[in-house]
């Protein structure tokens, strides 16, 4: 896909995702209320097209009709970027998203072959959604905007733009892992995808491992492609395209999550909920349900850790946060039982007065009782089965200002790559590792668990949102963040929301 401009002419950042950075729902008459959005993506890109003019494009969860439109102005009003609506018809939207993104690439990409499911017509109404997303880029967008595309809801986006004889300077990012060869081959449009993919300019990846899986997974199955690398990225250049691809892993922004956990609120939540924890270590564990957090694993674990070390018992709580997700799939409300079943075996067998060793909530938390937890906790539990990064783990040691906190995180988050010499690193497969990690956190010396701390904050604050978006930026269009101009009409910065609330 020649383009027909230079990268010096790009004036304004797009942002295209399956959902816009917003929550809408009715209100009383007969319009809409409009709320901040959850999740890493919006955690990572709201503060980056803050201010920037630039746009959001998105569906919105329901028919984008003019009331829907109005609510989204009103919501924008302020933000110093755009909220453009993608209007998807209902008879596609199971088949796009709890079906193909959901049922085959989710848990393809993250390696459970078993939870997937094959049906063909989840790949057409995929098609048939991604058509729909590249017509609304294409009439709102021009040829000097850099379209940034997002996560494996739209994989298909800039082919659907060439077919329809749109040009535009186009970058994806993919925020959950990729899969290598042997497990990619399982997917029956293995070879649509990978062309898909391929009419990006950039495709950019979490980890190293990542990007070779990627690689790997072009050059066996399109032979016909020629690829080459230079300073850590490579170059696949197939006719008169040259797809660039890397490694761009994401951040958060420290300093708004330091600047908020020192906060007099925080410190006002800590306070109120410090008198039910008193003389108890904490460890948190705080994930979205979903089978691929290993919350299961890590709760057994937790029962292994009070049997293997008695000295543990009555002296430490687990703090068990589960966000719901996906209430109306079976398979998540099975999930969820299983999960509490798990935790009512461990207090059942474990319970003394004045002491339970799990406290385990099921709600989102509001952004202050969340930050709290961070900063109050001696020690965070991230025992992910497969994530594409995992902010939770960078937003813990964001919000541990004391330096005093430990990280427990899996060898197969993608922030492993980042944090490995200051967290305990765990096989979330491995009960006994883990229980012994748990162990090993708690009695560490304060010698070593600053030391370690120190070192991760030093990395979340020096790989921050806006270096990754600078990075991915300068890869993709040669260009830098604040080469896109701050709006005229220029407000406060808004503070950063946890990715997880």
């Amino acid at each position: 896909m020649a383009q027909s401009h230079n990268d010096s002419d790009l004036k304004r950042l797009v942002v295209v995702s399956n959902r816009l950075p917003v929550v809408l729902s009715p209100d009383d008459n007969d319009g809409w209320n409009v709320q901040p959005g959850a999740g890493g993506l919006i955690t990572a890109l709201a503060p980056v097209l803050r201010n920037r003019g630039g746009m959001w494009i998105g569906w919105p969860g329901t028919q984008a009709d003019d009331k829907v439109r109005e609510a989204l102005d009103n919501a924008a009003d302020g933000t110093g970027y755009t909220l453009n609506a993608v209007d998807l018809p209902d008879s596609i939207i199971e088949g796009y998203y709890q079906g193909f993104a959901n049922e085959v690439i989710w848990p393809l990409f993250h390696d459970m072959l078993s939870r997937c499911n094959f049906q063909p017509h989840y790949w057409h109404d995929y098609l048939a959604a991604n058509r729909i997303f590249a017509s609304t880029v294409a009439e709102s967008t021009e040829t000097q905007d850099y379209v940034w595309i997002h996560d494996y809801h739209l994989m298909n986006v800039a082919e659907q733009l060439k077919s329809i004889g749109v040009r535009r300077r186009t970058g994806f990012f993919l925020h959950i892992p990729f899969p290598p060869l042997d497990i990619f081959l399982r997917l029956p449009w293995r070879f649509q995808i990978l062309r898909a993919l391929l009419e990006f300019d950039l495709v950019g990846f979490q980890t190293a491992r990542d990007t070779r899986n990627f690689i790997h997974c072009v050059r066996n199955l399109t032979p016909e492609v020629e690829i080459s690398r230079s300073r850590g990225s490579f170059s696949v250049s197939h006719g008169d395209h040259v797809t660039r691809a890397g490694t761009f892993p994401i951040g958060i922004d420290f300093a708004s999550f330091d600047e908020q956990a020192r906060s007099s609120d925080v410190v006002h939540e800590m306070e109120r909920s410090s008198h039910r924890l008193a003389n108890i270590k904490m460890v948190l564990g705080i994930d979205r349900l979903d089978y691929t957090k290993g919350l299961p694993e890590r709760i057994v674990a937790f029962q292994d850790a009070l049997r293997r070390y008695p000295n543990l018992q009555g002296n430490i709580t687990l703090i068990q946060v589960v966000i719901p997700s996906r209430t109306d799939v079976p398979e998540y409300r099975a999930q969820r039982e299983s999960i509490e079943q798990l935790v009512g075996n461990v207090n059942g067998e474990f319970t003394q007065p004045g002491w339970v060793p799990i406290h385990y909530l099921y709600r989102s938390l509001e952004p202050i009782e969340l930050l709290a937890y961070y900063r109050m906790s001696d020690v965070c539990l991230v025992t992910s089965l497969k994530d594409g990064m995992n902010l939770v783990s960078k937003e813990y040691c964001a919000c541990n200002v004391d330096s005093d906190g430990v990280l427990i995180l899996s060898e197969f988050a993608g922030s492993a790559a980042q944090l490995h010499r200051g967290a305990i690193m765990v096989n979330p497969n491995d009960i006994e590792g883990m229980a012994e990690a748990i162990n090993r956190a708690i009695t560490m010396p304060e010698t070593e668990r600053r030391s370690r701390m120190r070192r991760m904050r030093q990395n979340v604050r020096r790989e921050n949102i806006f270096w990754w978006t600078d990075s991915f930026l300068r890869a993709g269009a040669s260009k830098r963040l604040d080469d896109f101009p701050v709006s005229e009409y220029f407000m406060p910065k808004e503070p950063a929301r946890p990715s997880l609330i």
